[in-house]
């Protein structure tokens, strides 16, 4: 057997984007591998028979991140094809191109193309579709110009990557760029005609639609200056052209809405007990008043973390007769609970394996997800157990050496501590070995004991990876995930408590030689880690937060997420924020750090890394940081492959220098 190397990551088959088609005998999913020589993803759609659960590619040309039904026999998806069409988005012109295709055979067809960046699309119905369509206003409309228009045109798109103005906030968005008035706004498109008509003003920024009967509900935000945190929902009649306000923009913090038998089902919350760590909640609206049907203080639509997934898929859906279902983190385990039409909830599956996507059409029920050595598979619930279908990455794993993670309690400064430990490779219980421990980000998400590429490599360097949820992390209702004002305190003590526990369970584990890491929220907490503990001989600290005070004015969500986590502003209590800050104890530090970050990092901006990392080299730490270009907060899960590989790269070859 051979032990897990870092550029195994591209040999992973990710599924993503499962539907049934609309009478159910057959559904469509998407599967992605990593193309080393073009450093991207090939993303094709794979066909399966409901009935003999047959599965069949359908696509071949690497294009298809995406797709819709438009009946039971012709898939519809995005992509752009043709060389003068890419000639023309490489210039800076808006363009989305669709084309169609026949499960029953057949080469994809063209379709329709639009002078817009789409980045939502659903059926209306034969003849039209409804868009979600990235809006600026001034932005020239290709469409309108002729050929001496779009020269200059070309010559202004040109001229304006020589500035940016900046008149609201946030101005710019993670994985987006810059957003300064930009909105995702709600198009129909005439198919025939090839028009397109607006229905969501230029202020309007849509988060999320569903379509049904020619009405199409929405929500968002229709903002001026300053974006808050809530949103509201409306009802568009395709037929009357008229717009009827569901839900007004007040104070509700809205997670999907869509249409219930019993009026407008919302998941949502006003986070008048926890803040933004606050579980959403389930309401039938109906005739303006909005009624509770389901608390079942749970993240509906939520997973434990992985580094393994790609393209995401459902994890919460409302039939037509009014059942909602969805998936969640329970602990340390995965859930899949239904809802009914009374209030009470249901669970039809619990365990460490998580469920990262589904459909149900009847009483079949498919889903892909991932276990604790195993990677995406599509797999049929029945009985509350899975039944695996598909074999994407069996022979792959069949030759590599994996260990299980290991469930580990210890008791914290208000609960119990639930994590893992994952033993070396080749362990032997008579030798001492090396620790990582890894810090999850959030702070409101969970490990689990789902497959983790840069845990099991950690145990193929012959390490051992510890990983646990302190306080804060999710899986454990709104109080439990409660750290508003409190960064660097109970967090850090049940972390320690819980590395305190994996010492005195694994005497194999060499204390001397022990490392800490972590992403995002773990990016602060190691960098608080090194301020306040010599107990680890190195780290690396990953698209981290170093200061609270300048993350509040320089990220897209520092003015709302700094101001409710630290429960302060600058102006409030700038003490309390720096108090909070790692960069306050950075001359406090021993510790040789690695410092990783994303220059289109928005999340957590890479000022914070900097301020760290100078602060080390100025007290005299060896330190290292290394800029990933073109990347964002995803890097880990969803970076360029050859970014994803010298990413671990770094951290392993920083181990190997202070833990071997």
């Amino acid at each position: 057997m051979k032990k897990l190397q870092i550029k195994d990551l591209c040999e992973y088959r990710f599924l993503s984007k499962l539907e049934f088609a609309p009478a159910g005998k057959h559904a469509a999913f998407v599967v992605s591998k990593a193309n080393w020589d073009e450093n991207g993803y090939d993303n094709n759609i794979y066909l399966l028979d409901a009935s003999t659960e047959e599965i069949r590619q359908l696509t071949f040309a690497g294009d298809a991140k995406s797709f819709i039904w438009l009946n039971d026999s012709e898939l519809a998806f995005p992509c752009i094809r043709e060389k003068a069409d890419k000639e023309r988005t490489q210039k800076g012109e808006k363009l989305s191109a669709f084309y169609k295709i026949n499960i029953h055979g057949g080469e994809a067809q063209p379709w329709f193309k639009v002078p817009y960046t789409v980045e939502g699309y659903k059926k209306l119905n034969d003849n039209e579709m409804v868009l979600r369509i990235l809006y600026k206003p001034g932005e020239p409309d290709f469409e309108t110009l002729d050929e001496a228009g779009k020269k200059e045109a070309y010559k202004e798109i040109e001229e304006a990557k020589l500035y940016e103005v900046l008149d609201e906030i946030p101005f710019w968005g993670n994985g987006r760029g810059f957003t300064n008035k930009k909105r995702r706004r709600l198009y129909i498109y005439d198919i025939v005609s090839k028009k397109a008509t607006a229905f969501t003003s230029e202020s309007m920024d849509t988060e999320d639609f569903n379509v049904k009967d020619g009405k199409i509900l929405y929500f968002g935000h229709d903002f001026k200056e300053k974006r808050e945190q809530v949103s509201g929902i409306w009802l568009y009649d395709s037929k009357s052209a008229k717009t009827e306000t569901i839900l007004a923009e007040t104070d509700w913090r809205v997670g999907f809405a869509d249409f219930h038998p019993a009026g407008i089902l919302m998941k949502g919350t006003q986070g008048k007990k926890t803040g933004l760590a606050e579980n959403h909640a389930l309401f039938i609206i109906s005739n303006s008043e909005v009624k509770p049907l389901a608390d079942p203080d749970e993240s509906m639509g939520t997973f434990t973390n992985s580094d393994s997934r790609l393209g995401g898929g459902t994890a919460f859906k409302v039939m037509e007769n009014g059942e909602v279902y969805y998936t969640a983190a329970v602990h340390v385990q995965n859930a899949l609970r239904k809802v009914n039409n009374d209030g009470s909830v249901h669970t039809l599956y619990q365990h460490q394996d998580a469920i990262d996507g589904f459909d149900i059409h009847g009483d079949k029920i498919i889903c892909f997800g991932l276990g604790d050595t195993t990677l995406h598979e599509l797999s049929v619930l029945e009985g509350g157990k899975l039944r695996k279908i598909s074999d994407f990455n069996g022979k792959f794993l069949s030759e590599i050496s994996l260990t299980k993670p290991e469930y580990l309690e210890a008791k914290g400064e208000r609960d119990s501590v639930q994590g893992f430990v994952l033993k070396p490779v080749d362990f032997d219980p008579n030798k001492k070995y090396p620790a990582v421990l890894n810090i999850h980000g959030g702070p409101k998400t969970a490990f689990g004991d789902t497959y983790f590429h840069e845990m099991h490599l950690w145990a193929a360097e012959g390490w051992f990876a510890i990983f646990c949820n302190p306080w804060g992390s999710d899986g454990r209702g709104s109080k439990f995930a409660d750290l508003r004002g409190q960064y660097g305190t109970v967090d850090y003590n049940d972390l320690m408590t819980f590395c305190d526990k994996a010492l005195e369970t694994y005497p194999q584990i060499d204390k001397e030689k022990m490392a800490v890491t972590g992403g995002s929220y773990g990016g602060f907490m190691t960098n608080w880690m090194i301020g306040h503990t010599d107990r680890f001989k190195c780290a690396a600290s990953l698209r981290s937060i170093s200061n609270w005070i300048s993350k509040f004015g320089t990220t897209d969500i520092g003015y709302y997420f700094n101001a409710d986590q630290m429960a302060s502003t600058p102006w409030k209590d700038c003490d309390k924020m720096w108090w909070h800050s790692p960069l306050k104890y950075a001359d406090k530090c021993k510790t040789p750090t690695l410092f990783l970050h994303s220059d289109e990092d928005f999340r957590c901006w890479i000022p914070e890394a900097l301020q760290m990392f100078t602060a080390l080299k100025y007290h005299g730490v060896d330190s290292r940081l290394c800029m990933f270009k073109g990347e964002n907060h995803e890097l880990s899960r969803s970076g360029k492959p050859k970014a994803r590989v010298r990413r671990l790269t770094e951290i392993i070859e920083w181990f190997r220098k202070y833990l071997n």
